[in-house]
């Protein structure tokens, strides 16, 4: 579908690409990955047309749709939340005009058994499809849908964009580009401003969309859960995978290390053979035989083993002095701005030792609760107390835009140190990536994650028994990922950490407070014990089984009665095995409806390709009534599916 033949890049005579060929076929699902700054956002931006290559083509059918979702863009703040989402279906019309150019050019043709004309009617034939699959339904529901699984609420689609965050006009523009229903969809980091419900709902919505995907994300789950091919950018090259990302490492392992076992095996061959030659080189009894081995070395087709970014993150935070054993205190908590609550009511106590996770959507008062643990927000109402001999690390989800952009990289750690660590400053340094002349870069110069390293350094200067993390691993690749969680997991002190990555979460963290329609609620266990429990809990879970008004109630009272509960009761065994007993009910509905609409789909094909070639007069009414038919039983079908989906 599309071809990306001797692809070049260079800037500035740095050479980015040099001679990369792949392909993406109709129905694949890759990921991007390699290091931060390996080229992955400028592939997506060429085979989008963002970006010309210094040379190189990139193939694809004229007719081929893309949906590209950069990291960050521009956009309109005039319009309303759901104003601006509407906007996707402009394609419609744009399918329209193509329909009636090529209708035009049909009806002014007489050359009825040519080539060209029969690839005219196959063309209207697949715009058509095309128009009518994608017309269907109701674009306001849709779009309503889709702002939904994404995180909005039905009160925040009058919105106007001006009002709304960075983060959540980036979600409208995913909403854009998923309701354009693309034939290709090129997103780069799509979960950067989602929570986890969000990312959850995308992750299905992108295992059942119907064409080609290409992603750049940092978050493992999402690339197992999403794609089923990895594309790894390294040092200008391509490797492909034809595998998610966990089986991915375990290949790329494996490659890397019969690559090196060959390479070592032809060098010592090779050294042999050198070593004969110029041991006889001169004797004249030996001649023929040293001629015979430099023929043998000329054949020698040399095993090239592939460069690998060695470069680690290194993080070790200083052991934590000894604090109180309640670390943090917070009673009656009440936190507003104006006329509007963030939450109230909150009670919370976090204990010595702890590890801590604050998860919920974003606006829902995480990193309000965490500047009121620093000091940085007095509380309407209540109070929060740190315990005894509490020493905190904050580190902002903005830590990075907080350095001063005039500084140099060694400035930043020298402005901040004191006493002894200060003759450590460059190994420190060295232990985040910066090396050589990296330490005399001004801030203003570094990239995101250069910046994000650069704030986590400042960070282990001085040791705290107290880490407060908002989002620390926002622009870090997934191996820097790693290093950081594996230090945070040795780490002796208490933390407190907002992030939406679950496979970071994962193993990190043993008590969670979800932040949830202004009050605050503590599961206790890990991430894997709070996700299952929301997938009994969650009212979107539950919305299938809406059609038994007695199972509703009875899930309801259950929900309702323990809301404000700490950690509420699973429902019984009858009760779950009814859901359970409604889920496979609507899974096979749904599935029934999807291969009934493929059926009458397939015969609106045949019948209007039938149609357009028919010259016979007697049997044309005939099948314009069979025609008319099928295609009210397929809109019937798809109102049948759109209401399996929505109630």
């Amino acid at each position: 579908m599309i071809s990306i033949n001797n692809l070049t890049v260079s800037f500035g005579g740095f050479l980015l690409f040099d001679q990369v060929n792949f392909h993406i076929n109709d129905d694949d699902r890759i990921g991007l990955v390699g290091r931060n700054g390996a080229g992955k956002t400028t592939i997506l931006k060429i085979i989008s047309g963002v970006t010309q290559p210094s040379s190189g083509q990139v193939q694809m059918p004229g007719e081929l749709s893309i949906g590209y979702l950069p990291q960050e863009m521009e956009f309109s703040k005039s319009t309303t939340v759901i104003e601006e989402a509407m906007m996707a279906f402009s394609y419609l019309t744009e399918i329209e005009k193509e329909i009636e150019i090529v209708n035009n050019s049909i009806a002014t043709r007489k050359d009825y058994e040519s080539e060209d004309y029969h690839k005219l009617l196959i063309k209207l034939n697949d715009l058509t499809d095309k128009f009518h699959v994608l017309e269907n339904g109701n674009p306001l529901s849709e779009a309503e849908r889709i702002l939904t699984g994404l995180g909005f609420n039905r009160k925040e689609f009058s919105r106007k964009r001006s009002e709304l965050s960075q983060g959540w006009n980036m979600r409208i523009e995913l909403a854009k580009v998923l309701l354009r229903k693309p034939d290709v969809l090129l997103l780069d980091e799509p979960t950067n401003h989602l929570d986890i419900e969000s990312i959850r709902w995308l992750e299905q919505y992108l295992q059942n969309f119907r064409g080609a995907i290409v992603l750049i994300s940092h978050d493992r789950r999402f690339l197992d859960s999403v794609t089923k091919r990895t594309v790894e950018i390294m040092l200008g090259k391509i490797n492909d995978y034809k595998v998610p990302y966990s089986k991915y490492i375990i290949l790329r392992k494996e490659r890397m290390e019969q690559q090196r076992a060959a390479y070592d095996n032809q060098q010592r061959v090779i050294d042999k053979t050198e070593e004969f030659i110029e041991r006889f080189r001169y004797k004249a009894t030996k001649s023929n035989q040293v001629q015979s081995r430099i023929k043998q070395l000329e054949k020698i087709e040399r095993i090239e083993v592939d460069e690998e970014d060695r470069s680690r993150l290194f993080v070790k935070f200083p052991p934590s002095p000894r604090s109180g054993q309640v670390v943090i205190k917070a009673r009656n908590l009440k936190m507003a701005f104006g006329p509007k609550t963030v939450f109230s009511n909150v009670d919370i106590t976090i204990e010595r030792g702890e590890k801590v996770a604050l998860l919920g959507k974003n606006g829902e008062g995480k990193t309000t609760f965490m500047r009121l643990i620093t000091g940085d927000l007095k509380p309407s109402e209540g109070e929060v107390e740190t315990g005894y001999n509490v020493a905190a690390g904050y580190y902002a989800q903005n830590q990075d835009e907080l350095l001063s952009r005039d500084d140099s990289v060694y400035d930043t750690l020298d402005k901040a140190a004191t006493g002894d660590v200060r003759s450590k400053l460059r190994d420190i340094l060295g232990a985040f990536l910066f090396r050589g002349e990296d330490i005399d870069k001004k801030v203003a110069v570094l990239s995101g994650g250069e910046r994000s390293r650069l704030a986590m350094a400042k960070l282990i200067l001085k040791p705290h028994n107290l880490l407060i993390l908002d989002e620390p691993t926002n622009h870090m690749d997934i191996k820097s990922k790693d290093i950081l969680k594996q230090a945070l997991q040795r780490y002796d002190g208490t933390m407190v950490l907002v992030s939406h990555d679950r496979d970071f979460l994962d193993g990190l963290v043993d008590k969670i407070y979800e932040f949830k329609d202004g009050s605050v609620r503590e599961h206790l266990g890990g991430l894997e014990e709070f996700l299952q429990r929301k997938q009994i809990e969650s009212l979107d879970e539950l919305q299938v089984v809406k059609q038994d008004s007695q199972i509703e109630k009875s899930i309801n009272t259950v929900l309702n009665k323990n809301s404000s509960r700490v950690t509420p009761p699973a429902l019984s065994y009858l009760q779950q095995k009814e859901v359970d007993r409604e889920i496979r009910r609507k899974k096979n509905l749904i599935e029934r409806c999807e291969e009934s609409i493929a059926k009458l789909e397939k015969r609106i094909s045949e019948l209007e390709l039938t149609l357009s070639e028919s010259h016979n007069s007697v049997s044309l009414p005939e099948m314009i009534k069979e025609y008319d038919q099928v295609k009210s039983a397929l809109d019937i079908k798809f109102k049948e599916w759109e209401s399996l989906h929505t109630d």
